[in-house]
């Protein structure tokens, strides 16, 4: 019962001879490089809470991760619910109400009153999936607060209509008709 358990293993027929000669071979080749430094064998039990340390780490980062994740899901979550409860009724829209998304100029239809409601900055356009619907002011702020990317445009209420003082064209006004 004295064998030792690489002798236990061999008789078992678990091992052989030539790999028990070369862990042999391995584990004087790292005491030698340990004695002339070129490596630190390291103490099990300190090996050990450096391990636990790690996976301590990484499951903090993991479960980080899927915290934000979450999060991200909720928060698109909120907008899809704001946007489809408080959507606005396009109808048969007959005009186009053109703005840019993501460096491209889309084009959505929409009744003169939303045409003039848009423009006054009392309803805002925004993204739901693929499509774009009509919400009004209040709700789009709250959209906005939770996914600025959600907003594609939002007009400033009562923004001012005045130029600068220098603006040669001052007395020139824009007509509020001017289809482009």
């Amino acid at each position: 019962m004295a064998n030792s358990l690489q002798e236990q293993l061999l008789k078992a027929g678990l091992a052989d001879k030539k790999k028990a000669n070369r862990a042999k071979q391995a584990k004087r080749e790292d005491a030698n490089r340990a004695k002339r430094g070129e490596i630190d064998l390291e103490d099990p039990a300190e090996r050990a809470r450096r391990q636990r340390a790690e996976k301590v780490e990484k499951d903090r980062q993991l479960e980080a991760a899927r915290q934000a994740e979450r999060q991200d899901k909720e928060i698109a979550a909120q907008v899809r619910q704001l946007i489809e409860s408080h959507r606005l009724a396009r109808g048969n829209g007959e005009e186009p109400f053109q703005f840019v998304q993501e460096r491209k100029i889309k084009k959505l239809y929409v009744t003169p009153a939303q045409r003039d409601q848009l423009t006054r900055g009392q309803i805002a356009v925004v993204a739901l999936g693929d499509s774009q619907e009509l919400v009004p002011t209040a709700i789009a702020e709250k959209i906005r607060q939770r996914d600025a990317a959600a907003v594609l445009l939002l007009n400033e209420r009562g923004a001012s209509q005045e130029g600068d003082e220098d603006d040669p064209y001052a007395d020139y006004p824009i007509p509020d008709d001017l289809m482009w």
